[in-house]
């Protein structure tokens, strides 16, 4: 007889909700969009209605849920989750999201390069229509100790390391932000060391769980959430999750991050979540969700162990969790 023994993230079935009334929900959002209500609209809608009536992409979604991957928690308000955010790019502060509307989304030219067959370079809405498209449920957890749970949209991050035909000694995945500082004030603190840079071993990079995310709540993912193009990797810290992508670089060598560069002895390159390894300034044993201001407990690997842990076994005298 098969049991069924649910992960400690997931929720029972009969709390989702069905995908007819989610696609009815975000077809009622194109109409709005599409109308002179859309203004008047705004300061209930958010700051996400806008874009998702002029970003290019947003007839693509809403795109199918995949259950496969759920959280025992409720999302996030959207309005929550588009205006608390951190972009260094265009601040040191949660409320970024009205000066990070400068950004410009088109055009967007992504380059695949490094120890890889052939070097590659996309326009956004040419590398959209080559890859499958699906949402996702994921817990954010950020290394500031606050958390939400957001329904992405996006493509598996294996799907772009396949497309990229990586050579045999390609050993990590370095990815790199946008720099234009004429846009981004933040870029303009020269003590920063732009580009913003993150990596992922291809054994990470390759996880199930590792994702492109392109939407947000059924839509073009805004810009201060890191549009057009951003990573989800849901066991490790937030800012593992490098925004507004140009570059995926395939390396030999392992890359030192942004943070790591800053402060390597409070930012390490794993940034696996462990509730049992404190940040140098404060704990790390609980979050706030950001949608209810309550704090709960912090679980190990973010709740994701079933997923990501057996990738970490062998690994000896690395700091995995800072």
């Amino acid at each position: 007889m098969f049991v069924h023994r649910r992960r400690g993230w997931e929720i029972h079935d009969s709390q989702i909700t069905p995908e007819s009334v989610f696609l009815q929900r975000r077809q009622l959002a194109k109409v709005l969009a599409a109308g002179p209500i859309l203004t008047a609209a705004l300061p209930v809608l958010g700051p996400t209605s806008a874009l998702a009536a002029t970003d290019p992409s947003a007839s693509l979604y809403p795109v199918k849920r995949n259950l496969k991957y759920k959280v025992d928690r409720p999302l996030t308000p959207e309005r929550i989750a588009t205006t608390y955010n951190n972009f260094y790019e265009f601040g040191s502060h949660k409320r970024i999201y009205q000066t990070a509307q400068r950004l410009k989304l088109r055009p967007w030219m992504i380059t695949i390069d490094g120890a890889v067959e052939r070097p590659m370079k996309f326009d956004i809405d040419d590398l959209l229509k080559r890859m499958p498209l699906e949402e996702r449920v994921y817990a954010h957890r950020c290394v500031e100790a606050w958390s939400m749970v957001v329904p992405w949209s996006g493509f598996s991050l294996k799907a772009l390391v396949d497309l990229a035909k990586p050579l045999g000694k390609a050993k990590y995945l370095v990815m790199q932000s946008f720099q234009d500082p004429k846009v981004a004030p933040g870029q303009r603190q020269t003590w920063y060391p732009w580009p913003y840079t993150e990596g992922l071993t291809m054994f990470e990079a390759v996880n199930e769980l590792s994702f492109v995310v392109t939407g947000l709540y059924g839509k073009p993912v805004p810009k201060q959430n890191g549009a057009p193009l951003r990573l989800a990797v849901p066991w490790k810290y937030g800012f593992k999750h490098v925004k507004s992508i140009v570059r995926f670089h395939f390396a030999e060598k392992r890359p030192i991050s942004f943070w790591e560069k800053l402060q390597r002895r409070e930012y390490g390159f794993w940034a696996n979540v462990n509730p049992k390894v404190d940040h140098p300034r404060w704990s790390q044993a609980s979050e706030r969700d950001i949608a209810t201001g309550k704090r709960i407990p912090t679980k190990i690997w973010n709740g994701y162990g079933d997923y990501v842990a057996s990738m970490y076994a062998s690994l000896k005298g690395e700091k995995l969790f800072m």
